[in-house]
């Protein structure tokens, strides 16, 4: 079941101090799930390309997918060949893995798996077993990529990986589940190879809006400045986007929904322009004929030239080598 996150993740209270001890027993099995996942991991068959992780300690809402398209850019940019395996999350395909393509339905294949398929540039496979989905895209595409990059993998332990990328955005409260967002303590985060504090190191800047009735027509960041508009965020961090619309000048009349929400019309307020996610926008677009003046805030990630110089640095010496084994 997909549910929004709770308030009280955010900060200590009764309730979180309650289910602390539950928070324990929750890293003593996940410790113990990835100590056994780590060592069939080592059996596997090596995949024969570099494969990064890009992932993130907490529930959701750390722009992983944004950073995902940027690094698969910045491996297009360099002369390589990227490919991208995801989860499908929120899909309801009764067969896994399979390939994604941007005109895809996030209804069989999750909403990310087509974000990521139009954004990207280049093959993307989903599945809940991401080794398999690996796999299979290897098996698939004509022309053997160079390296992979995983979204959200990090704590898909039985995926071999060569590069882990780590982005953060805060911890909460500072407790694990169900306590508190965090799926591994803060301290994992010095294990991994690169580690991207949002705001600072990552961040995420708007380009446009783009309509959801003509992917052609455009409009600047600021063209909703001074107006009032509705919103909507079927997200981890909706208030993240909203507080985003605001900052671009626009009084929003907000509405949240949870992550990978499926929409329907009802859901969908009329009487004003119809702001979103690029991400809610591949779920909208086949209810966009019953309102017209509906817009996607397409968003892009930016890193740093240093962090850039040797992440790449780092893939070209493992291309070379065709990836490490685990």
């Amino acid at each position: 079941m997909i549910v929004m996150a709770p308030e009280f993740w955010q900060r200590v209270t009764v309730l979180s101090i309650a289910l602390w001890p539950l928070s324990i027993v929750y890293r003593l099995v996940t410790a113990a799930r990835r100590r056994l996942h780590i060592r069939r991991a080592r059996r596997e068959k090596p995949l024969g390309v570099p494969l990064v992780v890009v992932g993130g300690i907490s529930i959701g809402g750390g722009g992983k997918t944004p950073l995902t398209v940027r690094l698969a850019e910045l491996l297009r940019e360099a002369g390589l060949r990227p490919a991208v395996v995801c989860s499908g999350y929120g899909g309801r395909a009764s067969v896994w893995p399979r390939m994604v393509h941007g005109g895809g339905d996030p209804g069989e294949v999750g909403d990310e798996s087509v974000l990521l398929a139009r954004r990207a540039a280049c093959p993307v496979a989903a599945g809940p077993a991401r080794l398999a989905a690996a796999r299979h895209l290897l098996a698939a595409v004509d022309g053997r990529p160079d390296v992979l990059l995983s979204d959200d993998g990090l704590q898909h332990h039985r995926l071999p990986r060569d590069l882990e990328v780590a982005v953060s955005a805060g911890f909460g409260n500072g407790f694990c589940l169900p306590a508190g967002p965090l799926r591994e303590m803060p301290s994992r985060l010095r294990t991994v190879d690169f580690s991207l504090t949002f705001g600072s190191e990552f961040r995420i800047v708007p380009e446009c809006f783009v309509s959801l009735t003509d992917a052609e027509k455009t409009r600047p960041p600021n063209a909703f400045a001074g107006a009032t508009v509705n919103a909507i965020a079927g997200t981890a961090a909706p208030r993240r986007f909203f507080r985003q619309l605001e900052s671009l000048g626009a009084i929003v009349n907000a509405r949240a929904f949870a992550d990978h929400h499926r929409y329907r019309p009802k859901d969908l307020p009329r009487g004003a322009p119809l702001l979103m996610t690029e991400k809610d926008a591949v779920k909208c677009e086949a209810l966009a004929g019953i309102g017209g003046d509906w817009w996607f805030l397409k968003v892009s990630a930016v890193t740093t030239a240093a962090f850039e110089e040797e992440f790449l640095q780092r893939v070209r010496q493992l291309v070379r080598h065709g990836g490490q084994d685990v």
